[in-house]
């Protein structure tokens, strides 16, 4: 496989959870919850991932970092917009060899969230969002095409506990043969262990963008969420790949202020 083809895979394995917003970060699976008429809320989060593999008997190893900022704006009590803003810095050995070491601002999405049901601790929403090729695509930092994408989100309480389930559709256009396709479905759970302090859990699986493959990235990830206040939180976790075709281990933390 051509090396810069190769990288836009295995970045998009690596940061790939497809473009959309955080919900309780460190968790993937978004819920129901929206912030409110006129509320906002600002997120900045942080993820490191580490993956090593062989392909064809080389040894790949890989590493990056990405920031990102995700600002949400209530324009009524049961709907969100959305605005996403990574930043990406990935390297890449073949062999021992450095081929890959690039770092600059990846694609942004706008999205809107709907809680269109809710009753008796059972809830339902939608959330369509536009992904637009603002990364540099020559640096594999972009997909080089605008991408769009609808999930499908349900929540239920039942202090103690949260469930939430996401299903979603990801239109994967890009310039490096990947995919175009690409589903998601994810599961995740949160406990109030004691007062401000939730701990959480999140597994899932989506289709590979590496269309020759049949191995589907699968992911788990185990962290914790601490309320310094009603607006303000912190968080950390850690996420396993449970594939060979998703990454091996991130680590994540973050932080949502409220106002």
């Amino acid at each position: 496989m051509h090396t810069k083809w190769f990288t836009a895979i295995l970045l998009t394995a690596m940061f790939f959870s497809p473009s959309v917003s955080w919900t309780a970060h460190p968790l993937i699976t978004d819920d129901t919850g929206t912030q409110g008429k006129g509320r906002t809320q600002l997120e900045l989060n942080g993820q490191y991932d580490k993956d090593k593999e062989t392909q064809a008997g080389v040894s790949i190893e890989s590493t990056g970092w990405e920031i990102g900022a995700a600002f949400s704006y209530g324009i009524a009590d049961n709907a969100d917009l959305v605005l996403n803003l990574p930043y990406v810095d990935a390297e890449e050995k073949q062999g021992g060899v450095l081929v890959y070491d690039e770092n600059g601002p990846g694609d942004i999405s706008f999205e809107v969230k709907w809680r269109f049901y809710e009753a008796a601790g059972l809830s339902f929403a939608v959330k369509p969002g536009i992904v637009l090729p603002t990364g540099d695509e020559d640096k594999s930092l972009g997909a080089g095409k605008t991408g769009y994408h609808l999930f499908i989100i349900g929540s239920m309480e039942a202090a103690p506990w949260e469930f939430h389930a996401n299903l979603g559709y990801v239109r994967n256009n890009n310039e490096f043969g990947e995919e175009k396709n690409i589903w998601h479905a994810s599961l995740a759970t949160m406990y109030e262990a004691v007062k401000d302090l939730k701990i959480v859990g999140n597994i899932g699986i989506e289709k590979n963008p590496d269309s020759a493959s049949d191995d589907d990235p699968a992911f788990l990830i185990a962290g914790a969420i601490y309320s310094l206040n009603e607006n303000f939180d912190i968080d950390a976790g850690m996420k396993f790949g449970l594939t060979s075709s998703e990454t091996d281990m991130s680590l994540m933390a973050g932080l949502a202020v409220r106002f």
